[in-house]
């Protein structure tokens, strides 16, 4: 699945804090023009007590960091979807041999193009991540290959006037990833493309009660 030969990421890593019994590691991709940093406190909130891994994408649009290339609003290089979720894959793993964390707890935090990799990686590499938390998520590759998701629990939070992803698309996504065996829960939020507090919360009430032995 993989290659030798690793990418290596712009990253931030922050340790479990002292006497934390939590034992997942949290994955935090950013939505265009953010960085490594962008979600270390909503990962915090969302997981307390949990490792963070804050990732870089490395595609540049106009000045801003991205997980892959699009061709337009909406219409993704999906070539290039493919390539980086690999090198994406290929990074976590590297990480969690530098970090000494448990790859079988780890879990996907994306936001916008973000979850949008998240998603991408899971479909392409269904054993990387625990659990995913999508945020503002569209479906990334139009014929997906078959993927077996069943041990993966899925939040996709969405905003009903998100003027981004259009709800049929946020839809099919939820199904996508249901069809592939994941457990998907879909919500919906009285809010454009941006995050909320109620975001936060409600992913943070998802993951404590989709919360697996560590």
């Amino acid at each position: 699945m993989m290659t030798n030969e690793s990418v290596e990421f712009v990253h931030v890593h922050v340790p479990p804090p002292a006497g934390s019994t939590e034992t997942r590691t949290l994955v935090l991709l950013h939505g265009t023009g953010g960085d490594e940093r962008d979600l270390l406190n909503v990962g915090a909130t969302v997981v307390p007590g949990a490792r963070l891994l804050g990732i870089r994408g490395q595609v540049l649009e106009g000045g801003m960091p991205r997980f892959f290339r699009r061709l337009a609003e909406g219409v993704f290089d999906e070539a290039d979807i493919i390539r980086r979720a690999r090198d994406l894959v290929g990074f976590i793993a590297v990480a969690a041999q530098r970090y000494g964390f448990n790859r079988s707890q780890v879990v996907a935090l994306g936001y916008s193009n973000g979850a949008n990799i998240a998603s991408a990686a899971m479909l392409l590499h269904p054993q990387v991540f625990q659990a995913a938390v999508l945020l503002r998520a569209m479906v990334p590759l139009q014929t997906p290959p078959l993927a077996d998701l069943s041990n993966l629990c899925v939040l996709v939070s969405e905003g009903e006037l998100d003027p981004i992803v259009p709800r049929a698309n946020a839809e099919r996504l939820a199904a996508m990833l249901s069809t592939a065996g994941a457990k998907v829960s879909l919500r919906w939020e009285p809010a454009g493309h941006a995050l909320t507090v109620s975001d936060v919360e409600a992913a943070r009430t998802w993951m404590a009660a989709n919360r697996e032995p560590g």
